[in-house]
């Protein structure tokens, strides 16, 4: 029994070690990233090596060759939509980045195969789905990490940032904005449409500067719809009435904006209306 008792408490004691494992930092931890560019859904995964005094381009990462583009599994990145780059289409889809990075400018592949573990043992032209050259910047300041990012966003483009050690490798992208906003507007306002979908409609219209006459029908059918309608609702409809020459209208939505926006204590609004205003000689 006292045997039994003794192998018993080996096993207990045993168990817990043999499930444990081993957790150390990586050398190059792992990063993800999503990004709305419009109404595109872009995500970037991929491992961020650091430099650790060593020097990077020309020698850690030798200029004119393939690069892995980070460390570890492939760099992969993910578009919910078709894009253009560099006046091609790219088909919505997940693709391997990898590039060959030159002094001056950068070569960028997005390769239909992501499974590999680095650069693939054996390279296939066929597999790539685009290539594009990514002008390349000297910055002020070292970036220690690498570090992929999506900068300059607009309604219907960004821009991909790859950096590391001074430089940084910028690549322009397209989405289809337009025709996804134009179709959800149509379809929407065919259906049941609340005041913030009439605001919405207006507001695209008016930042795309697209026919504001619409735009104007769409902003007043909102304020019609909710009552005592948000100051930033009536700012719209005055920046509409303004562009469109209709300064004394502009003037007395303004006017109701600004006094809104003072009983909801949001200052920002209460100094661009007064800011109109005065602009308009009505302060």
């Amino acid at each position: 029994m006292k045997k039994l008792i003794s192998i018993f408490l080996f096993l207990f004691m045993i168990i817990p070690i043999s499930r444990a494992q081993v957790q150390v930092p990586q050398a190059s931890p792992h990063a993800s990233l999503e990004q709305m560019v419009g109404l595109s859904e872009v995500e970037i995964e991929y491992s961020r090596p650091s430099m650790r005094d060593r020097k990077i381009f020309g020698e850690l990462v030798p200029y004119n060759q393939l690069w892995r583009t980070g460390a570890n599994e492939n760099t992969k990145i993910t578009f919910s939509d078709d894009v253009m780059i560099a006046g091609k289409l790219l088909k919505k889809g997940t693709y391997a980045i990898f590039t060959n990075p030159g002094k001056e400018s950068w070569k960028i592949y997005f390769y239909n195969d992501t499974t590999n573990w680095g650069l693939p043992q054996k390279w296939d032209d066929g597999k790539i789905a685009l290539e594009a050259k990514a002008k390349v910047n000297i910055l002020p300041n070292r970036t220690e990490s690498f570090t992929i990012m999506i900068d300059n966003l607009t309604n219907s483009s960004a821009t991909l940032n790859f950096s590391w050690e001074n430089t940084t490798a910028s690549l322009e992208f397209e989405v289809s904005t337009q025709e996804k906003a134009m179709e959800s507007i149509k379809t929407t306002l065919k259906g049941e449409p609340k005041w913030s979908d009439y605001y919405a409609a207006a507001d695209y219209y008016f930042s795309e500067k697209k026919d504001l006459k619409q735009a104007l029908t769409w902003i007043t059918k909102s304020v019609e719809m909710k009552k005592d309608a948000p100051y930033y609702v009536t700012r719209k409809k005055a920046l509409i009435e303004y562009e469109l020459g209709m300064r004394d209208a502009a003037v007395k939505t303004a006017k109701k904006s600004l006094e809104a926006a003072k009983k909801a204590n949001n200052e920002d609004y209460v100094k661009m209306n007064e800011a109109s205003l005065k602009e308009w000689g009505a302060m």
